[in-house]
Formats: C-alpha cells, structure tokens, sequence
C-alpha cells in the first residue's frame, strides 16, 4: 500500500468514526431536551453545532478521502456496484443534510427560541398544559423523520462500504 493511499485510508476512516459517530448522539440530545422543555432550546442548538461544525465539514473531508482513495485505488465504478451506489446515496444524504435538515433544526431553533405563548389547561379544570405549540411540535417531527432518514441511509453506506456486496 502506498504511503498516500495508508493516509487516506486512515483519513477517511476517521472521519468515520468521528464525524458520522457523533450523528448517534444527536437523537439522545434531543430526547433529554424534549423531556426538559425549559432546555430544549439549547439541545436544539448544541445539536445544530454539531451539525454545522463537526457534521458538515466532516462529510465533506470524508467525500474528498473517499474519492482520492477512488483515485489512488482505481475502482471502476461500473463493475464496483456497491462502491457506485454506495457514492450515489452518499450525495443524496449529503444534499439532504445541508439543504433540508439544516434548514429544519435552524427552523426548531428559532421556534424554540422564545417562551410558547401561555396555554389553556386541558379540557378538565385545573389540568396541565396540553402539551408544546403545533408549530414546535411539527418542527421536532420533521427532524426526527429527516434523522431517522439519514441514520438508515448512512447504515446501508457503511453496510456497502464493509461487506462490498457483489450484485
């Protein structure tokens, strides 16, 4: 193996560890935030750190070390399915990720960032709140579905990546 291929392989496992690691916290930080309403603002905002400053770049390192190994380690792409559609579902998660679950944890940010407005008790007198604004609800929903979405697809790339299935 040469020495830029050993860098290489060593960057871009790594980074897998370390950048896409970190994404199976994320669901745990906004469980407890969602159970402490009062600090769910700030699981919304450390998660979106990690997002934007471990999560993004890193995947971006990660692609360029995968492609260099593709470089340095002629893959013919066409005979190499799992490496090809392993790359393709890759992009679409990384799209997905800066232009769509970006945008909807910066959107849950901002919808938690003030006080809901105070709630009429649940029917029967006395009761406790019924629970967040719809607005807030929504938002947590379609970052949890957009989570979800990304944590599957990055398992069938890291299930690609290791078993190199022939079909």
């Amino acid at each position: 193996m040469s020495p830029i291929v050993a860098i290489l392989l060593f960057l871009h496992v790594l980074g897998a560890i370390a950048v896409f690691g970190t994404t199976f916290a994320l669901p745990l930080i906004g469980s407890m935030g969602g159970r402490d309403p009062m600090h769910a603002n700030f699981a919304t905002r450390v998660s979106l750190a990690i997002e934007e400053k471990i999560i993004l770049p890193g995947a971006i390192v990660q692609l360029l070390t995968g492609l260099g190994l593709i470089v340095f380690v002629p893959f013919n792409l066409i005979q190499t399915h799992w490496l090809l559609l392993a790359l393709i579902i890759y992009l679409v998660l990384l799209a997905f990720a800066y232009f769509v679950q970006a945008k909807s944890i910066r959107n849950l940010v901002e919808v938690t960032s003030t006080p809901p407005p105070a709630m009429a008790p649940t029917e029967g007198a006395g009761g406790p709140p019924a629970g967040p604004p719809p607005a807030v609800r929504a938002a947590v929903q379609r970052v949890q579905r957009g989570g979800f979405g990304m944590s599957i697809a990055l398992i069938v790339i890291i299930f690609l990546m290791v078993i190199k299935p022939a079909f």
